[in-house]
């Protein structure tokens, strides 16, 4: 940004140089012409106040290249600051869904059957929002174990499946378009000691 703000500066002082040297030549084969002294007064003047309006033009260009840097660092802060809210906003109703399950959990008469429909529900509700913003799960149970995805936590032996697959799932991991944002922890299987 400040590179592009340098160019249009030079730019812009160099156009004005250019028009400055150019008005001064004109003047110099004015006098050589044989024109009065007021004549070349006349020139110096006018080279001066466009000297002076390409300055001007140079200085509102500077403040509107900064004005301009500014608008973009507040666009940018604000992007940072609020890029959660739409995915804040989703999640709201899984809290409010959490929230009246509890309070129906408190209730001295409570359903068993109605509170586990309505966690349920709102299990449903949670990842319709997790898979609106890919996010994926990672539960590779019965899978090849795979390090990129998948973190070991001890081995067992087993006969029944091949080395190095997924045994259990202690914890399902999850990607973010694509990118592990926390692994799976496993158990996984090794040859049984014979």
């Amino acid at each position: 940004m400040e590179k592009d703000q340098e160019a249009v500066e030079q730019e812009t002082a160099a156009e004005t140089i250019e028009s400055v040297t150019g008005e001064t030549a004109q003047a110099a084969e004015t006098a050589a012409a044989g024109d009065s002294e007021q004549d070349l007064g006349l020139l110096l003047e006018d080279a001066r106040s466009k000297a002076d309006e390409h300055w001007d033009q140079l200085m509102r260009a500077r403040a509107e290249l900064d004005n301009l840097r500014k608008r973009q660092e507040r666009e940018l802060e604000n992007a940072h600051k609020y890029a959660l809210e739409r995915f804040v906003n989703d999640l709201l109703p899984v809290r409010d869904s959490m929230e009246l399950g509890v309070d129906a959990a408190r209730e001295e008469n409570g359903d068993i059957g109605k509170l586990l429909e309505g966690a349920e529900l709102t299990l449903k509700l949670f990842t319709d929002v997790m898979q609106k913003y890919n996010v994926e799960q990672i539960n590779p149970e019965g899978e090849p174990f795979n390090p990129e995805f998948h973190q070991a936590m001890s081995l067992q032996p087993r006969d029944d499946l091949p080395p190095n697959t997924v045994v259990t799932v202690v914890q399902k991991g999850y990607s973010l378009n694509g990118r592990l944002v926390r692994p799976a922890m496993v158990l996984v299987s090794r040859a049984a000691e014979q």
